[in-house]
């Protein structure tokens, strides 16, 4: 998951598939049981708006085993006038917000419970990212990860540089608790020229993304359950192959 961590919706289209009716009417599945081999869920994909307008990814599914795990939901959108991408990050089924609250900017937040995106301007699986969590005390973590491996093999080189002042770097927060209702809410602004990118390339534009959530609570931790809008098949959030496209529209 993150650096010194050992624990770490589909928006696609779904697939439609013809098939005879079973003999047994009782099956649901029937591209499963007619003898045909089950279908795959869809790789997740997400096209990103211009703001006021915004794309959703939403998860529900544990890391690495894709077991049930609690609601969560992240909406995008872009603004070209201001170079900034919005992100609206909601954990619902929250029953602990659990933090450490002498904690500050790029501390271990990590430990607890955040929610995160790992952010990268491109087509391909990244080698560079930019790895950004906020906490429900509405502190943050942003730094630029290098994982040459892509998937932060052991021996091999893995590194990050913080964003040691964001808010001077415009990169803002606002979070809220619901205690409740049992869900807490960050709004975040992220420049987009952190990504070098140029005004006139940001409508269609190619990223790759993945956007992750950890639960823990005061019984639990140092524990955490974890959660992946495209879950990897290993307890690490730095394996790159399973960022997804997203595409700025």
């Amino acid at each position: 998951m993150h650096l010194n961590s050992v624990l770490f919706s589909a928006l696609a289209a779904a697939t439609v598939i013809s098939a005879e009716p079973c003999a047994n009417t009782d099956q649901t599945d029937n591209s499963a049981s007619c003898g045909h081999p089950p279908v795959s869920a869809p790789e997740p994909r997400l096209s990103v708006p211009e703001c006021p307008k915004r794309g959703i990814a939403t998860f529900n599914r544990s890391v690495p085993e894709k077991k049930p795990f609690p609601e969560t939901k992240v909406e995008l959108c872009y603004d070209a006038k201001t170079l900034m991408l919005h992100i609206g990050f909601t954990a619902y089924e929250e029953e602990h917000f659990h933090f450490d609250p002498n904690q500050g900017t790029n501390g271990d937040i990590w430990e607890y419970s955040v929610m995160e995106a790992f952010i990268h301007r491109g087509k391909e699986d990244p080698q560079t990212y930019l790895e950004f969590e906020v906490n429900p005390n509405n502190v943050t973590y942003q730094a630029f990860i290098y994982n040459p491996s892509r998937v932060r093999a052991e021996g091999a080189p893995f590194d990050h540089a913080f964003i040691s002042n964001p808010i001077a770097d415009g990169i803002l927060s606002n979070t809220t608790l619901d205690r409740e209702e049992n869900y807490w809410r960050s709004d975040v602004q992220i420049p987009l020229a952190l990504f070098n990118t140029p005004e006139k390339n940001i409508r269609g534009s190619h990223w790759k993304m993945n956007f992750f959530r950890t639960i823990t609570s005061p019984e639990t931790f140092p524990e955490q359950a974890l959660g992946a809008w495209s879950v990897p098949d290993k307890a690490s959030f730095h394996i790159t192959k399973f960022f997804r496209d997203v595409i700025f529209v």
